[in-house]
């Protein structure tokens, strides 16, 4: 009988050592998403002044830039892809790189994509056309790396320097070195989406969405950003019910 009582509270004991392990990967895993997603996006706004008198291009050049996609209107860029824009256009014009690349589908409905309005754009602000490669292709950062990975690859470019809002740039990254590509990234420097103006929803859903990606992209299992946009949502939406 005590043997037999022995094994049973042995058992209970080891259950909850596995209960609560798991519990703490429920936890920390999340905590640990948040934190790098929340101190890459914060290093790189710190360390990466375009503007400031001591910045060394050298330690950033890279063979091309790629301006990830945003909204566009009618050929005409949104603001937050108007900020990458003028972010990788000050990248050309100090010499990170001797080209840059648009990446972006257009949405159901429009007439042009968010690549070409990219272009259009910088050829507008003096950068020669045959130095803007228009990847008309993705309409999310996965998509949008499948894309743009393989332009380079059939180049023979292997180094980008991925220019889009500072706490995007760890997962943004992530993909692209997945796909092979030396990468590093290039925060905006101003608008809704830079680093002083980022809301703690965005930060929330960039950790979600970097989570997902290394969880279960990387496993073949991709969930698109509207969906986790939405659990984002309606977290928010029950913690703000609660009394």
């Amino acid at each position: 009988m005590r043997s037999d009582r022995a094994v049973r509270v042995f058992g209970f004991r080891w259950i909850l050592r596995i209960l609560s392990f798991l519990l703490l990967l429920v936890i920390i895993i999340p905590l640990y998403a948040f934190g790098k997603t929340w101190w890459t996006g914060q290093s790189l706004a710190k360390e990466i002044a375009l503007t400031a008198s001591d910045f060394q291009p050298s330690d950033y050049a890279r063979e091309v830039i790629v301006v990830l996609g945003a909204a566009q209107f009618d050929g005409k860029p949104g603001p937050i892809l108007k900020e990458r824009l003028k972010t990788a256009s000050l990248a050309y014009q100090k010499n990170l790189a001797p080209a840059i690349i648009t990446v972006g589908d257009g949405a159901p409905g429009d007439r042009t994509t968010e690549a070409s309005a990219g272009k259009r754009w910088l050829a507008k602000e003096g950068i020669p056309k045959s130095r803007i490669i228009a990847v008309n292709q993705g309409r999310d950062t996965y998509s949008s790396t499948l894309a743009y990975s393989a332009t380079m690859k059939s180049r023979g470019l292997a180094s980008v320097l991925i220019v889009t809002d500072p706490y995007h740039c760890l997962r943004a990254t992530t993909m692209a070195r997945d796909q092979g590509v030396v990468a590093s990234c290039l925060p905006t420097l101003a608008g809704s989406t830079d680093i002083s103006h980022s809301s703690f929803r965005y930060l929330l859903r960039e950790a979600g969405a970097y989570l997902t990606y290394i969880t279960l992209g990387r496993r073949g299992i991709m969930i698109d950003e509207e969906t986790i946009e939405k659990w984002i949502s309606e977290s928010l939406g029950d913690m703000r019910s609660t009394p």
